[in-house]
């Protein structure tokens, strides 16, 4: 499999070439800090191989200290990118930093005991296809 990803303001750009072993859903509190969200998307694997197609010099890492925690991210524009973990042997990728489709859905969510009291019933609340008319309106108001 090979897979194409970017960040938002396109200066960085990707290739995976392999297959991604698990798609996990990390509801730990270093990732809600670093995506801002209720949890990170991230894709595993072992043995897929990054190639930085252009922008690599904007790519940074940041490590938690103590930790296992890492990020990758574009130094220009933020967007989370992929990156080497546990001494070069586990590559993570954002799958929000992949360009097209997945063939992949997510296997699990891990880290749940963390997870942002705010979660839950979240599939009960009202969907649009866009921004709504009014940013602001939601029950009660």
């Amino acid at each position: 499999m090979t897979a194409n990803g970017s960040c938002l303001c396109g200066e960085v750009r990707f290739e995976i070439e392999g297959d991604f072993e698990s798609f996990l859903l990390c509801h730990c509190k270093y990732c809600q800090k670093d995506t801002g969200s209720a949890h990170a998307s991230n894709l595993f694997s072992t043995t897929a191989r990054l190639s930085w197609v252009s922008g690599e010099p904007l790519v940074k890492v940041f490590e938690l200290p103590s930790t296992r925690h890492a990020r990758s991210f574009c130094s220009n524009c933020g967007s989370a990118l992929p990156g080497m973990q546990m001494d070069g042997e586990l590559l993570v990728v954002p799958a929000g930093s992949l360009d097209g489709d997945l063939s992949i859905e997510p296997n699990a969510h891990i880290f749940v005991a963390s997870k942002a009291n705010w979660e839950e019933g979240l599939e009960y609340l009202p969907r649009f296809d866009g921004l709504p008319a009014s940013p602001t309106a939601g029950p009660g108001r």
